[in-house]
């Protein structure tokens, strides 16, 4: 490689503009149209949702991991509209199961509309309210759980994935890298996402490791466990 590709390759990996186009490439290449997720994405933005879906690359990652994992029983906390959702789901086989959390009825109706348009309504579950309280009324073993809600109770979160989880549970938390702001305490999801790192520092009923990612979202990351 020459020293100008070089310096190239280096100017990009600083540029979000970038970081976007070489999403919208891979997406391109990769993942072919799919009208239902448009459809859930369209249905999110008419009804006011914040715009914080996963990527459409990270969707799919997310749907690999399951089937790679053999999951029958998805755990996901955070559903917003259900485009997670709706990936995760994809990937369980017809007797499947995924139950998914979210706090906001507002959110959850849409994710339930989506859910329909997507025919996946009757393998999925919305539990409405706090997780944390909902959390301890379920029962496991789930074979994937997804993390994906207010950061400030990652810790939580995670303790409740491994207690619900069984050895070889894949457990997934996003959002942890923050554009770096995890490098930073003082504000709450931050230093939630901090207490849960905290924590995987002396947990012995998990191997983890994190991963830094750019792309359309920008630059964050997310933690992958398995349950020992």
């Amino acid at each position: 490689m020459s020293d100008s590709t070089r310096d190239g390759a280096k100017d990009g990996a600083r540029d979000s503009a970038v970081w976007g186009r070489v999403d919208r490439y891979l997406e391109a290449a990769l993942l072919p149209e799919d009208p239902v997720l448009g459809a859930a994405l369209a249905r999110n933005a008419e009804a006011g949702l914040p715009a914080i879906d996963v990527s459409p690359a990270q969707g799919r990652f997310l749907h690999l991991l399951a089937r790679i994992a053999g999951a029958h029983r998805i755990l996901e906390i955070g559903t917003l509209g259900g485009y997670s959702t709706i990936e995760l789901a994809r990937a369980l086989p017809s007797d499947g199961t995924l139950v998914t959390c979210e706090y906001s009825p507002e959110h959850a109706a849409v994710a339930q509309a989506n859910l329909e348009h997507a025919g996946l309504a009757d393998r999925v579950e919305i539990r409405v309210g706090a997780a944390l309280d909902t959390l301890p009324t379920l029962e496991g073993p789930f074979d994937l759980v997804f993390v994906d809600a207010d950061k400030q109770n990652n810790a939580a979160y995670l303790d409740h994935a491994i207690r619900l989880g069984r050895p070889g549970t894949v457990i997934v938390v996003d959002n942890v890298v923050r554009g770096g702001r995890v490098l930073s305490p003082g504000d709450p999801s931050t230093d939630g996402t901090r207490h849960m790192f905290a924590a995987l520092e002396t947990e012995d009923r998990v191997e983890a490791t994190a991963l830094q990612t750019v792309g359309t979202k920008g630059y964050d990351g997310f933690v992958l466990a398995r349950v020992r």
